[in-house]
């Protein structure tokens, strides 16, 4: 199973991020790509691919050192990593500014699917590939053979201490916000974090929604 779109701007969003980010959190951003397009599909919503995939990808480089801000969240960090790249490959400024909003919002409110589509299914798609949200709604198949392709290599561990840095460092973040509404414990509680092998990993979700 592969989940890659080969476009001249979605290959140079997945060289950007194998460059920047560890397997951990590169795999992490390609299954929330994943889960956000099989959720489309699922449910007959019309997005912009290449827009979607580009910010997936990118959305967490503001938690990688060369990107990390003292003063701006992750999350906006992020974006303009977006806006950057994008600019070099030539998007227009408004396509531009939509690739650092989607990346902005997947740590805001939840924005529903009529009002911006890209938006909600990285919100979707990072929920799922984080604590588990939605998880049922997917077949399990596709989440096993996702897993398979995409192991999450201690993914749970990495990204708590990620965020709980951001929330130390900055108080006033989204990251902060989530952190203390119990980030750490749901995180924990997925399937998959107890044990990282990627068959441990797959028998879990085919027992628990199989």
């Amino acid at each position: 199973m592969t989940w890659m779109l080969d476009t001249n701007s979605a290959r140079a969003a997945l060289e950007i991020a194998s460059e920047y980010a560890d397997t951990a959190l590169l795999n992490h951003s390609v299954r929330s790509y994943a889960f956000g397009a099989r959720y489309a599909q699922d449910h007959g919503l019309e997005y912009d691919r290449e827009l979607f995939y580009v910010a997936a990808l990118l959305h967490d480089l503001g938690l990688t050192a060369p990107f990390d801000s003292h003063t701006l969240p992750f999350e906006e960090a992020g974006g303009h990593v977006a806006r950057v790249l994008t600019a070099g490959l030539g998007w227009p400024a408004d396509r531009r500014a939509r690739a650092e909003e989607i990346i902005v919002l997947h740590m805001r409110d939840d924005v529903g699917a009529a009002e911006d589509a890209e938006s909600h299914l990285l919100q979707v798609g990072t929920s799922a590939d984080v604590s588990g949200l939605r998880l049922a709604e997917f077949d399990p198949s596709f989440t096993a053979g996702l897993l398979a392709a995409h192991p999450r290599a201690g993914f749970g561990p990495v990204f708590t201490a990620l965020v709980e840095d951001q929330a130390e460092r900055k108080p006033a973040c989204a990251a902060a916000a989530y952190v203390a509404s119990g980030a750490a414990a749901r995180i924990a509680a997925t399937p998959w974090t107890r044990d990282g092998s990627p068959a441990a990993q797959v028998t879990r979700i085919r027992h628990r929604f199989g």
